[in-house]
């Protein structure tokens, strides 16, 4: 008889998946170690409330810290994917074997979600993770996958996983604390949303400009994940990934303190008062 079997986890009422980027999660083209651990000290305590997904940044960065490629050539940024991947995964289950949580890691294309058969696939294994009180840690396969292939950003990834795996809501963590009617780095008087319905189709249509050399987002791919969201009947939260007091507040004492709050119209209202 097998006795080293993890007991089930008792299953939780709410889902959330939380994406974090590489400004967030790098520094200096290196892991930024107490980040890290701030974020896998908050996913602990949400584990008790909440089925938690984390898809993650850093792979591509992680690898830059031992294999100088350049990484705007396709090659470049697959081999640095490739040497950084375990460097990421490790440095996670290090954080994590801190609050005894088990971590397994899922790479993704586009080409998952192509049909119901390779989504109902990816369905089952986050349940059965979920399920065995084992937390998923979803990236998208940057090696063998062909540009074609790719959804291009985390951003949009961890929108089409929210979706496919029913989470209540999105929380993406950035360098910023939500979305801005300009940009709050240039303008002083800038103002920021504290929730949104409909996204201008003007601000879907700007070039992506991220803050971070190993970023491959920027606000126009949060933006975008958001849209896909609200139009499949889903929220997503946008807020600093520096200061997890508003992702904090938001999901464990429901309390919208700051960070930009996206969905239908009908549920964001509820939400923020």
């Amino acid at each position: 008889m097998n006795t080293n079997t993890k007991p089930k986890a008792k299953k939780k009422t709410k889902r959330v998946v939380i994406k974090v980027g590489s400004a967030v999660l790098t520094e200096n083209n290196n892991i930024a170690k107490e980040r890290m651990l701030n974020l896998v000290s908050m996913i602990s305590g949400l584990r008790k409330t909440y089925d938690v997904i984390l898809v993650t940044s850093g792979a591509v960065a992680a690898g830059y810290s031992t294999l100088k490629l350049d990484k705007s050539k396709q090659i470049g940024k697959k081999a640095l994917a490739a040497a950084g991947q375990p460097i990421l995964m490790t440095a996670y289950k290090k954080k994590f074997d801190i609050y005894d949580i088990d971590t397994a890691q899922i790479l993704l294309t586009e080409d998952d979600f192509d049909s119901r058969k390779r989504t109902k696939m990816f369905q089952e294994i986050i349940d059965a993770h979920l399920t065995h009180d084992i937390l998923p840690i979803v990236n998208e396969n940057d090696i063998t996958s062909t540009p074609e292939q790719q959804f291009g950003d985390n951003d949009q990834l961890s929108a089409v996983v929210a979706h496919a795996t029913n989470a209540d809501i999105l929380v993406i963590l950035s360098d910023i604390d939500g979305y801005f009617d300009k940009n709050p780095h240039e303008y002083q008087d800038a103002k920021i949303f504290k929730t949104m319905s409909k996204i201008p189709e003007q601000a879907l249509l700007e070039e992506s400009t991220a803050n971070n050399s190993f970023a491959t987002g920027g606000i126009v791919t949060k933006l975008k994940a958001a849209n896909f969201l609200i139009k499949h009947g889903r929220k997503m939260l946008l807020c600093n990934g520096f200061d997890l007091s508003a992702a904090e507040s938001f999901l464990l004492e429901n309390k919208h303190t700051l960070g930009t709050l996206f969905g239908p119209e009908n549920e964001i209202k509820k939400e923020s008062k």
